[in-house]
C-alpha cells in the first residue's frame, strides 16, 4: 500500500493564488506526493480555479495504486471573458496550494501522469492541460492577460510544449499523432528566472523532449507589471476556449520537489 499525501499536514494558507504572497511563500524544502488515494482532495491543492462538481475520485482508470482523479470541464465552468487579444475561456484546473509556491529562481521538479480516453474530443481550439503561470497583481492591467510562461497544450491532435514571454510564443516541442487511450508520464525540471540562467527540461513517457536554456520568466520591473521577487505557480487540468461538449482528463501520481543536484 502506498503512502498518500506526503506531508499531509502541510498547512494551507487562508487566501488562494493568485494573490500577493510575500513572506508567506514557501522557504522550507519541498518534497511532496499525491497519489489521489483518499476520498477527497488533500491539502496540497487549491480548488479556486475549478468547480467542485468537476472532480471525482476515479477507481477504474488509474496509473498506480487504487485511485486517480478525474476532472471534467463543462460549458461555462469558471468562465472568464476574453478581450481584444483573447477569446472567452472556461476551465477546471487543480492549482498547487500557496504553501508550495516558492519565489522565482528556485529550481524544482514536477511530475504527474495524465490520461485522455479514446473518445476524448480532438478539436482545433485552445486547450491547455498543464501550465506554469507567473503571478501578476490584480491591481495592474499590464500583465494580467499574459499567457503562461510554460504550458502543455493538446490542440487538434497535437501535443506541444510552449513558452510565452512578452507576447511571443515559442514552441519548444510538438508531437502529432494519437495521444489518447494511454497514460502519459510527464516530468519537468525548471528554474524560472528573467535572465540567461533559466533552464527547462521536459520528459514525456521517459524520453527527454526539451532541454531549453535562457530567459524563462518575465522581467520583474514596474514597466512589465510584475513585482520584484515574484513567483510561478502550477496548475493542471483543462483550460479551453468555450465549447458545448464536456471533456475529461484523468490525473495521477503527482510529485514536486526541490532540485539540489549541481548543474541545474
Amino acid at each position: 500500500m502506498r503512502t498518500t499525501h506526503l506531508l499531509f499536514l502541510l498547512p494551507l494558507l487562508a487566501a488562494s493564488l493568485p494573490t500577493p504572497a510575500g513572506s508567506q511563500l514557501r522557504t522550507t524544502p519541498i518534497n511532496v506526493y499525491d497519489g489521489f488515494e483518499t476520498p477527497a482532495l488533500g491539502p496540497l491543492w487549491d480548488t479556486s480555479r475549478l468547480e467542485l462538481s468537476s472532480i471525482r475520485m476515479e477507481s477504474q482508470i488509474v496509473r498506480a495504486g487504487h485511485q486517480a482523479i478525474a476532472i471534467t470541464v463543462r460549458p461555462d465552468d469558471k468562465f472568464e471573458p476574453g478581450n481584444a487579444h483573447s477569446a472567452d475561456s472556461e476551465r477546471d484546473e487543480l492549482m498547487e496550494a500557496r504553501s508550495l509556491v516558492p519565489h522565482i529562481g528556485r529550481a524544482q521538479e514536477y511530475s504527474f501522469s495524465e490520461y485522455f480516453a479514446p473518445d476524448f474530443p480532438v478539436v482545433p481550439v485552445r486547450l491547455v492541460i498543464a501550465q506554469w503561470k507567473q503571478y501578476c497583481p490584480e491591481t495592474t492591467h499590464l500583465c494580467y492577460d499574459n499567457s503562461p510562461v510554460l504550458a502543455f497544450r493538446y490542440i487538434g491532435g497535437v501535443f506541444s510544449v510552449t513558452q510565452d514571454l512578452g507576447g511571443k510564443t515559442i514552441t519548444l516541442y510538438e508531437q502529432a499523432g494519437e495521444f489518447r487511450g494511454k497514460w502519459h508520464d510527464f516530468r519537468v525540471q525548471a528554474r524560472f528566472v528573467p535572465d540567461a540562467s533559466g533552464h527547462i527540461k521536459v520528459w514525456l513517457d521517459g524520453k527527454q523532449i526539451v532541454d531549453h536554456h535562457g530567459i524563462t520568466a518575465y522581467a520583474e520591473t514596474p514597466d512589465s507589471g510584475y513585482p520584484q521577487n515574484g513567483y510561478i505557480y502550477f496548475k493542471m487540468g483543462l483550460y479551453r476556449n468555450l465549447m458545448t461538449k464536456p471533456m475529461t482528463v484523468y490525473i495521477d501520481e503527482y510529485r514536486k520537489r526541490d532540485l539540489t543536484e549541481s548543474g541545474f
